[in-house]
């Protein structure tokens, strides 16, 4: 078995978690603290990540489930899935800093990209990373997505998404095949 796997449950969040998840996803991306792991947005980008209005409308859209990972009675980990036709959207994707680089993502993507599949349907999962990130976007890659060159503006000006600390920042479109029956 993955030892990264040990211990973990998954389950769909709910109300009672949106402290919990603003602090996760702040800590995974955001100040200080989230350059213990690597997927640091520090350097591109101040402020905030998510808020708790952001969060709460991700857990009560009927066609997303904000998906917790808990280890010893902790959210460790959180990603988004949503039902988009025949493809799903992956997002909201965090980490615990200090749990980074130890195979969990591998495993959380994993569970997810299979529920997308068994629950919808899915043939396809789509997210979109900041063009920038090539470690980020290269982590994917190796997880059987790929890149697109479908760029979309990143929203300058609108301080719910942080405050760009650079005037180049666009979102790519990766996309990976969901093969039916492999996993």
């Amino acid at each position: 078995m993955d030892t990264a796997a040990t211990g973990l449950t998954f389950r769909d969040a709910t109300d009672a978690d949106v402290d919990e998840l603003v602090v996760l996803i702040e800590s995974a991306y955001r100040g200080d603290a989230s350059r213990v792991g690597w997927t640091t947005e520090a350097d591109i980008l101040q402020g905030q990540r998510t808020d708790p209005e952001g969060i709460l409308a991700v857990i009560k859209s009927p066609d997303s489930r904000l998906l917790t990972v808990g280890r010893d009675g902790r959210i460790v980990a959180c990603c988004q899935l949503e039902h988009r036709g025949d493809h799903a959207y992956f997002g909201m994707f965090a980490v615990s800093p200090r749990l980074q680089g130890a195979g969990l993502g591998k495993v959380i993507i994993a569970e997810a990209e299979r529920l997308a599949r068994e629950t919808w349907g899915a043939t396809e999962m789509h997210m979109t990373v900041i063009s920038v990130r090539e470690d980020l976007i290269a982590w994917y890659e190796r997880r059987g997505y790929r890149r697109t060159g479908r760029m979309t503006p990143f929203p300058y000006g609108d301080e719910r998404f942080g405050i760009p600390q650079r005037d180049d920042l666009q979102f790519e479109l990766l996309v990976k095949e969901l093969a039916q029956g492999v996993y």
